[in-house]
């Protein structure tokens, strides 16, 4: 099964403030520039790719505080596993077919593989660490955001071993975010 990443970070390599916070994602960059066909930075494209969504906790609740309605809901009706050991119920603001997860990650896949699923969208910090020590991410999109936060929760922390990244292509947009695609390989 293939697992990939498709996530925004600050050009220092940041997802998120310390506090959780990403509202600065909406705030920089040119917003008046003329996006034409790109206007989604291939989010859209990227997505539809995809049958199953697994994102950590953190990453779920900030998504839940955002308390977006059903027509601003972006996963459609797209399988959602939300990895935690601790939480046992999942906020109200959630819509569609999201679940909680608890066990082993092979364990995960595994039971996704046996339902179906292909190609899995992986989200959050932890969970993508936690993916990529396991060698099971196969390739990244970042979208570097114009902006150095300076701090705050980084994308990638220590890798217990290098990670090749390979077949780079980039993509420069007129509202001055760059996009990078990898193929990942490990060693």
């Amino acid at each position: 099964m293939k697992c990939s990443v498709y996530i925004a970070a600050s050009v220092d390599g940041y997802i998120a403030k310390h506090n959780g916070d990403v509202s600065w994602l909406d705030s920089v960059g040119n917003r008046q520039a003329d996006m034409g066909d790109h206007a989604d930075m291939g989010w859209h494209a990227y997505f539809s790719s995809v049958d199953c969504l697994i994102m950590g906790r953190k990453c779920m609740q900030v998504i839940a505080d955002m308390n977006l309605s059903l027509e601003q809901w972006p996963y459609g009706d797209t399988r959602i596993v939300v990895l935690s050991n601790t939480l046992k119920q999942l906020p109200n603001t959630l819509h569609g077919n999201v679940e909680l997860y608890s066990g082993d990650i092979y364990s995960l896949m595994e039971l996704l593989e046996q339902d179906g699923h292909k190609h899995v969208y992986v989200d959050g910090g932890q969970t993508i660490q936690s993916f990529l020590e396991l060698k099971l991410i196969h390739q990244i999109t970042i979208t570097r955001a114009p902006i150095l936060l300076g701090g705050g929760i980084p994308l990638f922390a220590k890798m217990p071993l290098p990670i090749l990244l390979k077949k780079a292509k980039s993509i420069a947009y007129a509202n001055d975010f760059v996009q990078e695609h990898y193929a990942v390989s490990y060693l």
